[in-house]
Order: C-alpha cells, then sequence, then structure tokens
C-alpha cells in the first residue's frame, strides 16, 4: 500500500518528497500495491524497458498518423495528460483525463516527437535542432500508456538525464 492508499495523500504532494513526477510516483504506488497482491512477483513487466519502448513508439506512431483507433489501444482508459505550466503558455491544456479526451489532444500530433531516455525511462522528446524543448514522460503499465506528464520549463528539461533512442 502507498502514502496515496493509506493517507488519501495526492500524487501531486507525494511526487516531491519521493523526487519523482506525480505520474512516477503513481507508477510506483501501482507496483507496491501489484507486489503487496503478489508478493512472489520478482520482475515487474511494466518496468522492462523493451516493453515500455514498444508502448510508447506505438504511441508515436499512432498520433504522427492521426490513427485515433490505435490511439485508444495503447491508452489505459483513466490516463491522466498534466503539462507544466510552459507547456500550458505555449498552448498545451494543463490536464485531460480518459482516453478519448488524451487520443483527441494528440491525434495527428507528435510529428517531430523523437524517442528517448528521460531519466532512464523511455519517453520522447521534441528537439528542433538537437535541442529539446518538451519532453514527455509516459508511465507504462500493463503495456498502456497510464500517465503522461508534458515538460516544458527550459530549467527542468535541462536538468533531465535525456538519451536519444534513434540516433
Amino acid at each position: 500500500m502507498s502514502s496515496h492508499d493509506l493517507f488519501a495523500v495526492p500524487f501531486e504532494e507525494i511526487a516531491p518528497i519521493v523526487d519523482r513526477s506525480p505520474a512516477a510516483a503513481r507508477q510506483l504506488a501501482s507496483r507496491a500495491r501489484r507486489r503487496v497482491r503478489d508478493p512472489a512477483t520478482d520482475a515487474d513487466p511494466a518496468a522492462d524497458p523493451a516493453r515500455q519502448r514498444r508502448v510508447v513508439e506505438a504511441f508515436l506512431a499512432a498520433s504522427r498518423d492521426g490513427d485515433f483507433a490505435a490511439l485508444l489501444g495503447v491508452l489505459d482508459p483513466d490516463v491522466v495528460l498534466r503539462a507544466d505550466g510552459a507547456a500550458v503558455r505555449a498552448g498545451a491544456p494543463a490536464e485531460v483525463r480518459g482516453a478519448d479526451a488524451v487520443a483527441r489532444t494528440f491525434s495527428g500530433r507528435a510529428r517531430a516527437a523523437r524517442p528517448v531516455l528521460v531519466d532512464g525511462v523511455v519517453g520522447a522528446a521534441w528537439a528542433p535542432g538537437g535541442r529539446p524543448r518538451v519532453v514527455i514522460r509516459f508511465a507504462v503499465d500493463g503495456g498502456r500508456v497510464t500517465a503522461i506528464e508534458m515538460i516544458a520549463d527550459q530549467d527542468a528539461v535541462v536538468r533531465l538525464d535525456l538519451a536519444f533512442l534513434d540516433d
């Protein structure tokens, strides 16, 4: 069980305590719940980088192609998209909930997004001229995207450990 479960503390309050994003804190809680239910589980298939990469690349391809059905196929029904203040000022919605709404937000977009490792986890970045301007973190669970975080604040972006996967 997590602090969120036991004390009803929002993930937005837990995230800074564990030095993670709200999406990553949510993912940690999800893993903890699975381990409590099945302590014999040694490996978390959701943490498999190859599997995460396939899901993220499927998301990016569906987004680029405007394939709404394919986007819905890789999104968890309860997916949440959150954007930082800089992304909101650039026109992104602050928060979008649900697969249908998130799919509409990304359908036909992300054409220039490139797969990257963001602090060791598969994500994406919009990096015109090789300079990351927007970083997208994904939480993946059960082969579906459960949370998306858009980071456009340049002070935050430069602090991220990024490695482009398509170089």
